[in-house]
């Protein structure tokens, strides 16, 4: 990685720093056969020499303060009330069966082809009727008159807001009781980037996805390693290319979305000792304070020597006059 360099030859990480165009297809070459036969796998193309890497990144959700989702909604949901059924009969065909049914016996399989013989004795026009009940009869009831298709083709209207449709978040779209919570700590969400956007862009348009009301300057992204280091992802860096330096294993490494107030940077040689369970940690406590001891009793000695030498010199001193 190299700083100030052109753009034809090299990839920007930052503002300042740059990636050779070589390395990064590289990594991304290696990144793909990770996720081979997957939808994670990342495509690339040049628009005026400059390489764009497109794809799904996967983002975890890291916040310890609730959320609050956006009241209004491109789409609701439709909801049948129980009330909607009782008052008002459907207007569908009745459910009552044809005469033929009515007089029926066990012998009824034999008198079907005799229904169809005076049906035959009808005029053409009796006969059409009495074949197409039967089969209302089976199609059709009271809730599928209350049903609607899905038509075949969507207007250019009911596209765009299928598309501004809010994703739910485990599962929770906004109500009154489930508007404000928190997301599970370490569930995973995914957003469709490219390599031009940077960190506050990401945030952006993960927040308008589930359609949280707050903005995104009160959030950050941060790259959090398997041994607990942790380094935000400052706003003119790129998220995808940061994703694609760091691998394709979110085992080792993950970005988390979490709080910029509550969440602070995690250099490696204090991450080293996070893994650590209480009783080791407590024994490198009661080292250092050990070695805190005898140094403070070193210290001690030696300046209490030096007063009692600068005290001798004085009475020296005072004599001497």
């Amino acid at each position: 990685m190299k700083e100030d360099c052109p753009p034809s030859s090299h990839v920007p990480i930052s503002d300042s720093k740059f990636i050779l165009k070589s390395e990064l297809l590289s990594l991304l070459k290696t990144y793909n056969c990770y996720h081979e036969g997957r939808s994670f796998q990342l495509r690339h193309h040049e628009e005026e020499g400059a390489l764009i890497i497109e794809g799904l990144l996967n983002i975890a959700w890291g916040l310890r303060r609730p959320i609050r989702l956006q009241m209004q909604d491109d789409r609701e949901r439709v909801h049948l009330s129980s009330a909607s059924w009782m008052p008002e009969k459907p207007n569908c065909p009745p459910k009552e069966a044809p005469p033929q049914d009515r007089r029926g016996t066990p012998e009824e399989p034999s008198a079907q082809p005799v229904h169809k013989a005076e049906g035959s004795k009808d005029s053409s026009g009796t006969l059409v009727e009495e074949e197409e009940v039967p089969q209302l009869l089976r199609t059709q009831s009271d809730a599928s008159c209350m049903i609607q298709r899905r038509p075949k083709s969507r207007g250019p209207s009911d596209a765009q807001r299928i598309r501004r449709h809010r994703f739910s978040i485990n599962g929770h779209f906004y109500n009154h009781k489930t508007s404000v919570f928190t997301p599970a700590y370490g569930s995973v969400t995914n957003v469709r980037v490219n390599s031009t956007m940077t960190t506050q862009q990401v945030l952006t348009l993960l927040l308008n996805k589930f359609r949280v009301e707050d903005g995104p300057s009160e959030f950050a992204l941060y790259i959090v390693h398997e041994s607990g280091e942790q380094t935000k992802l400052k706003d003119c860096e790129y998220p995808l290319i940061a994703r694609i330096l760091h691998g394709p294993c979110e085992k080792i490494v993950k970005i988390f979305l979490m709080e910029a107030d509550l969440s602070e940077e995690v250099p490696y040689d204090v991450a080293q000792y996070i893994k650590f369970e209480m009783p080791v940690l407590d024994s490198f406590v009661e080292k250092l304070k050990e070695e805190e001891e005898r140094e403070i009793i070193k210290l001690t000695t030696k300046f209490q020597a030096l007063r009692l030498t600068m005290l001798q010199r004085l009475e020296q001193l005072v004599e001497a006059k």
